[in-house]
């Protein structure tokens, strides 16, 4: 450009010569011109802007061209120069001197012709000079990771321009400002995004180097919670761990009644502490992972229970102080007020220890009685029985001992041990002696004051007549001097005699056993194992048929009136004087007075004697009925006749008066014996009967014995 400029400029000069030579000639040729005067130019040259520099521009030699009217010199003010110092009458192009980068608004030129004539200043409009390429810098990374896929990047520019995008990323913005922008991507999928770059092209198409965007995450999805290991329930760790998974890091915040110092949670398995709580159940307790993209989920932590107290015992069955307990009882329990851990309830394994945690104990726990099984629970494992693996022993007080092993379900142990203060008094055991059938001698039992009976049988086709107890032993004597011990009228162990005699009757009293026989023999002995032979045929041969003992006094009735007494534990006898001939079938002892019973032989006569001397003399007593006695027995202050037809007679004064108690729509049956144990009165006789009195033997119930044939005689263990 600048060479054809150069080339037009020599045309034009050589043009220019050649006319004023012309005109030389032209004026020569003629003669008549004479020209003697000066002409004076006052005319300034006007310039004016023809092209302005390209603006910007990358060029720092810019071309500029403007015209002028007049040749002359040009001068060059502001920031721009050139070269060029002449300009022609027409257009001027000239070349501005190197120019560095920047905006150029202040740069004027000037024409002076030759005549000293300065045309008008003319202001070369503002360009710019550009010849940087813009540069790009990271201002505001993508926070990362982050859950926004429509995430906001600030970069800076050094020049406006339009915006490139390379790699995974765009944005709908696509010029930039010099400066900072703001940029917001394009939504973006879960996932990283390493390779994202930013060019600037500005207005000359410049190109900035590529900016890449640091790297960064896109997380759509909260973590996923499990729980792994619940809080124990119920516990008493104030301070129980949780464990719950997390499928990724995070910041932990809790909810509800719990929390914890542990703020941050791992990928994989988390074990926190739970922050002191306090006693009571904690259902709304959650935990919250927020993950490092700000995705929050919520666990919910299960139920639990924080029980920090000692379990106590609520009640026991039977209730202590209980003094009527069946000797079958097999349901002894111990109920807490809550739900304890049946683990550390334990029994007892022999009858000579007491070993475990629930015990049960006669001897103040010296020793224990075996359980036949572990404890049963139930009521939510609040109530715990046991079964003692042998029945309990009659009028027998137990205790029960609750250790402090125990642990409720919380694992809470007792604070202090539990025993009964009273303890549970087993029943005493009525027995009835019955008479043979089918080759078996036959009994009859009863835990529940006689009014449920359990049949039962020995070995032998034998009567038992007589029936005693003492010391925790029962005693029954019968045909050809048979005798059987028991301790609890279930078991029984055979003792010798070597007699053939029918034992009649038994009796005990400070410490002694004694035996009358049909043939007026007398035994005694101080374990019912081994016996002293006492009789005397000089005190009495007679037949004896029942002996009783009242204050420190053996006194023993039998055939023709007969009555002896013993003062020394049934060593010596001494034969009293009845004033009756007749038989005597029965005797018994209350409130300082021995009464005995029996019938006039022949006559259908009832009779009844009475002593108050130990037995020593006796008188007759009146009655109101004529039918025969056969059993008397006292208790509660009050004395009970029994006999023929149904007989029942009750004297509340010593057999002075008596009330006839008898009713043939309770029995008609001939009544043999009458006892007394526990408040209640036990009449047995024949056909199997038994009848009850609760009443001090006001009134009267009839009972099923589940046996046809006679019985003999009752006794009660005391």
């Amino acid at each position: 450009m600048k060479k054809v400029l150069y080339v037009f400029l020599i045309t034009c000069f050589s043009l220019t010569i050649i006319s004023c030579d012309d005109d030389k000639e032209e004026y020569t040729d003629k003669e008549e011109y004479t020209d003697n005067t000066t002409t004076t130019d006052t005319t300034a040259p006007v310039i004016a802007e023809v092209t302005a520099v390209t603006t910007p521009t990358n060029d720092n030699t810019p071309y500029y061209t403007f015209s002028s009217s007049e040749a002359g010199t040009i001068t060059y003010g502001g920031s721009c120069s050139s070269g060029t110092t002449s300009a022609i009458s027409w257009n001027n192009t000239i070349i501005l001197n190197s120019l560095s980068d920047g905006t150029y608004s202040d740069c004027t030129i000037k024409v002076t012709d030759s005549a000293g004539n300065v045309s008008n200043s003319l202001t070369i409009t503002s360009f710019t000079v550009d010849t940087t390429v813009p540069t790009v810098a990271e201002v505001t990374a993508v926070t990362t990771p982050t859950n926004d896929n429509t995430p906001d990047y600030t970069f800076s520019s050094s020049e406006a321009g339009t915006i490139t995008y390379g790699g995974s990323c765009s944005s709908g913005t696509t010029s930039a400002t010099s400066g900072n922008n703001t940029i917001t991507l394009i939504s973006l999928s879960e996932g990283t995004y390493s390779n994202c770059t930013i060019t600037v092209s500005d207005s000359l198409g410049y190109v900035s180097s590529s900016l890449t965007i640091t790297s960064f995450i896109v997380d759509l999805t909260a973590a996923t919670l499990v729980e792994v290991t619940a809080v124990t329930t119920p516990t008493n760790d104030t301070t129980p761990d949780y464990t719950f998974s997390s499928s990724e890091a995070g910041t932990i915040t809790y909810g509800g009644s719990c929390s914890s110092s542990t703020t941050s949670a791992t990928t994989d398995n988390n074990t926190i502490t739970l922050v002191s709580l306090s006693e009571g159940t904690y259902s709304n307790c959650t935990i919250t992972v927020t993950d490092n993209g700000s995705n929050s989920v919520t666990l919910n932590i299960s139920s639990f229970v924080i029980d920090t107290t000692a379990p106590t015992v609520s009640s026991i069955y039977p209730t202590d102080n209980q003094s009527d307990i069946p000797l079958t009882t097999d349901n002894i329990s111990v109920t807490f007020y809550e739900a304890m851990d049946n683990t550390s309830i334990t029994t007892n394994t022999d009858n000579a220890t007491c070993y475990g945690s629930f015990v049960l104990s006669s001897d103040n726990f010296s020793s224990c009685l075996q359980m036949s099984s572990s404890p049963s629970s139930s009521n939510s494992d609040k109530t715990f029985t046991i079964d003692p693996s042998d029945n309990l022993s009659i009028v027998t007080t137990y205790n029960v001992r609750v250790t402090t092993s125990v642990k409720d379900s919380s694992s809470n142990t007792m604070s202090s041990q539990y025993d009964t203060s009273s303890g549970l008094t087993t029943y005493g055991i009525f027995v009835i002696s019955g008479n043979n059938s089918n080759d078996l001698s036959n009994y009859l039992t009863s835990t529940d004051n006689g009014t449920t009976w359990t049949l039962r049988t020995l070995s032998g086709d034998k009567q038992f007549l007589g029936l005693g107890y003492g010391n925790g032993t029962f005693v029954i004597g019968g045909e050809s001097a048979t005798t059987l011990t028991s301790s609890d009228a279930i078991n029984w162990t055979s003792r010798t005699f070597g007699l053939t005699d029918v034992l009649n009757g038994v009796g005990y009293g400070n410490n002694t056993f004694v035996i009358v026989s049909s043939g007026g023999q007398i035994f005694t002995s101080s374990d019912a194992v081994s016996w002293d032979n006492r009789t005397n045929t000089s005190v009495t041969s007679k037949q004896l048929l029942e002996v009783t003992f009242g204050n420190n006094t053996f006194v023993a009735v039998g055939q023709y009136g007969t009555i002896v007494t013993s003062s020394d534990n049934g060593t010596n006898w001494d034969n009293r004087t009845s004033g009756s001939i007749d038989h005597l079938e029965d005797v018994a002892f209350g409130n300082n007075t021995f009464l005995a019973t029996g019938y006039v032989s022949g006559v259908n006569s009832g009779i009844i004697l009475s002593s108050s001397d130990n037995g020593t003399s006796w008188d007759n007593v009146t009655t109101v009925t004529n039918q025969t006695f056969s059993g008397v027995a006292y208790g509660n202050g009050t004395f009970v006749v029994v006999g023929n037809s149904g007989t029942i007679l009750s004297s509340s004064d010593n057999g002075t008066t008596w009330d006839n108690r008898t009713n043939s729509s309770v029995t008609s049956n001939y009544l043999r014996h009458v006892g007394f144990g526990n408040d209640v009165f036990i009449a047995v006789g024949g056909n199997g009967t038994i009848v009850t009195s609760s009443d001090n033997g006001t009134t009267w119930n009839s009972r099923t014995s589940g046996f046809s044939n006679t019985l003999y005689n009752v006794i009660y263990s005391e």
